[in-house]
């Protein structure tokens, strides 16, 4: 399988090349950084997949330009709104090649949202605290994002009674999707961490997740690298493919 690395100067761009060197059958074909012409690069190498980390300002006109190429995307690159994920989904379908969209490669990390969907079943209250190093470049992180999506998809009424209160400073409580407040803590010395917390009737239950390094998501990139050639459509979440 050929592949393309956008994004190969940054953290995750260079762990994903080097993963890749223990793999005979992916083979690195070209790869580009801010300031290349994608385009050009694209058609000069002529990759079967594109692997994405690079930032949310240009992440989605990279998926434009890999589908126009014919090149499957795989992204890990996060700050795709709602509305981005509709639209890779039309185009996906125009032009016949999959996308897979991944806001976290980490196996653990899948896990722990996957047993946070599941306890929603039965817990009325939760927020969600996410830690990230002090250069992401978007807040909330994608995978605080999608297991709100995934609470609320097993629990509608989640949160539904919620206390009145007033913020003497306003945002101390945090952003909400579908009513779950969402903490976000940029500092240096993370990497990605998260923990959802549930609350009920004298009860806590915390769920957390912490990465220590990013080779953690290494798996996980190989895994969604080999299967992009068999997707259909967008596939939004490693856990699809597992």
């Amino acid at each position: 399988m050929k592949l393309f690395i956008s994004g190969y100067t940054g953290k995750m761009g260079q762990e994903t090349e080097k993963a890749i060197e223990h793999e005979p059958d992916i083979t690195l074909v070209g790869k580009s950084r801010r300031g290349d012409k994608l385009e050009v690069l694209l058609k000069e190498t002529n990759p079967d997949v594109m692997v994405d980390f690079t930032h949310p300002s240009v992440v989605f006109q990279h998926i434009v330009i890999a589908l126009q190429a014919g090149v499957v995307p795989v992204v890990g690159t996060t700050g795709l709104t709602d509305d981005h994920l509709q639209e890779i989904q039309a185009l996906s379908s125009q032009y016949n090649r999959g996308v897979i969209v991944c806001p976290n490669f980490a196996i653990g990390a899948i896990l722990m949202m996957r047993f946070a969907s599941e306890a929603a079943k039965y817990m009325p209250r939760v927020e969600i605290l996410e830690f990230h190093h002090d250069k992401k470049a978007d807040a909330p992180s994608g995978t605080a994002i999608k297991t709100a999506d995934m609470i609320y998809t097993t629990n509608g009424s989640i949160n539904a009674h919620q206390p009145t209160e007033i913020e003497s400073i306003s945002g101390a409580r945090g952003g909400a999707r579908h009513r779950i407040p969402i903490h976000s803590v940029r500092l240096p010395g993370f990497v990605a961490s998260q923990e959802v917390i549930f609350g009920g009737v004298g009860q806590t239950l915390s769920i957390r997740h912490d990465t220590l390094s990013r080779d953690s998501f290494m798996p996980g990139v190989i895994l969604a690298i080999r299967k992009a050639k068999q997707t259909t459509g967008l596939l939004y979440g490693l856990e699809k493919l597992l």
